[in-house]
């Protein structure tokens, strides 16, 4: 039968599956942030959506821990703050440092050789972290501009200790720009403590915010390092010489900011606040803790080493004989879980669990737990019925009597 234009007035809406999401990200949102995506637009220049991004950097300050005036949300996700940050540093014809251990320092480097720069990348292997000595041999050889490294691998679940590093950056007077798109507010992130010069984030992963902006800080040193450029920016849409003039006191425009992202950040950053950041720290710790230990009880280990698991990114090595995709395709269909693959040297080696943000709760870790166990006893794989909610449970509870007794 043939169609007529009228029938185009019955498209069904818009119905996305509700899924519980614990993989890299996004993070679930809560569902205050949500709401806030649904209020009426502002204009971009609207005194009350300016006052609005006045409140916004007031926030990101607090979470970032740093006074730093130039503290804004670039228009684009994470990979877009990682961006701004290295065009904006780096001019042609400069030398930058990239410490590679996993997708997102490989990125950096393919970001920093587009600008222009000249990049040497030191290597460790997936699912480890840096030490700062070798770092130090490779500043001495190198002498950069610029030192990137990734605080959270969100490839390899590795959480990179960075504070001494940043000390040896400046000792042979480079800058450091830092990776905090996984670590912020899922971990301690203490951007004037540790003397980071530049530092990147994302919305949709431990601020539980729906992707789309990226929280970017420049410190007193990068912003001269951008004042005395000689060539213009490489991105006219990241340049910082013109944004930071839209989100300072001037307000010139430069480009529509996304009104209702702007309003979901706000409402995150207020909830992230709201809790506070130790007690928000502490919580990603004792909800990874119990994941940890109903994983031990399936006798399934961590990619990374003792003392550098993120907390908020479990990154575990999939079982001997245990296929990757069919156990997650299950989770999705079966129980609407998603958990994340491995990407590069993991693909089909390692699972990724998120308990990022809204999504560390109690009731997520022992759900894809039991899910796990389902799937993997389906398979054959020898493990204890039940031994892993048990676990988390004890975990749970030896967490709630250290508490009480403290």
């Amino acid at each position: 039968m043939a169609h007529h234009a009228a029938d185009s007035t019955h498209l069904a809406p818009l119905a996305p599956s509700t899924r519980t999401l614990l993989g890299p990200g996004p993070s679930e949102v809560p569902p205050r942030v949500l709401a806030a995506m649904g209020y009426p637009l502002l204009g971009h220049l609207d005194p009350e959506f300016v006052a609005l991004m006045d409140e916004t950097q007031t926030f990101l300050r607090r979470v970032m821990r740093t006074t730093n005036p130039l503290t804004l949300a670039v228009s684009g996700t994470g990979s877009a703050g990682m961006e701004a940050v290295v065009v904006n540093l780096i001019e042609p014809g400069d030398k930058m440092l990239v410490c590679v251990n996993g997708v997102f320092g490989g990125r950096m480097v393919d970001v920093a050789e587009r600008a222009g720069a000249v990049v040497t990348a030191i290597e460790r292997p997936y699912g480890e972290a840096f030490d700062p000595e070798e770092v130090r041999t490779a500043l001495k050889q190198v002498q950069p501009k610029v030192v990137g490294i990734v605080h959270a691998e969100t490839s390899t679940g590795v959480l990179q200790p960075v504070e001494e590093i940043a000390k040896l950056a400046h000792e042979h007077g480079a800058l450091i720009a830092l990776d905090t798109v996984t670590s912020l507010a899922g971990v301690p992130v203490e951007i004037d403590a540790w003397g980071i010069d530049a530092v990147y984030s994302g919305t949709q992963k431990c601020l539980s915010c729906p992707p789309g902006l990226a929280p970017v800080s420049f410190g007193p040193r990068a912003v001269e390092t951008i004042q005395k450029r000689t060539h213009k920016v490489q991105s006219w849409y990241l340049d910082m010489t013109m944004i930071m003039r839209y989100w300072g006191s001037d307000r010139f425009y430069h480009h529509t900011a996304p009104i209702s992202m702007n309003y979901a950040l706000r409402e995150s950053l207020a909830l992230v606040l709201e809790e506070g950041l130790e007690v928000r720290f502490a919580r990603h710790l004792r909800n990874h803790l119990a994941l940890k230990a109903g994983l031990k009880a399936l006798g399934i280990a961590y990619v990374p080493a003792e003392g550098f698991q993120l907390p908020q990114l479990n990154c575990i090595r999939i079982p001997e004989g245990i296929e990757d995709v069919p156990v997650r395709k299950r989770l999705l269909e079966q129980w609407g879980i998603e958990i994340g693959g491995g990407l590069g040297a993991l693909k089909g080696k390692a699972w990724r669990i998120g308990l990022m943000g809204h999504s560390s709760r109690p009731a997520n870790v022992t759900l894809v737990l039991a899910a796990l166990e389902t799937c993997l006893r389906d398979l054959g794989y020898a493990c204890q019925p039940g031994a892993a909610v048990a676990a988390a449970a004890d975990s749970y509870r030896l967490a709630a009597e250290s508490v009480a007794v403290s």
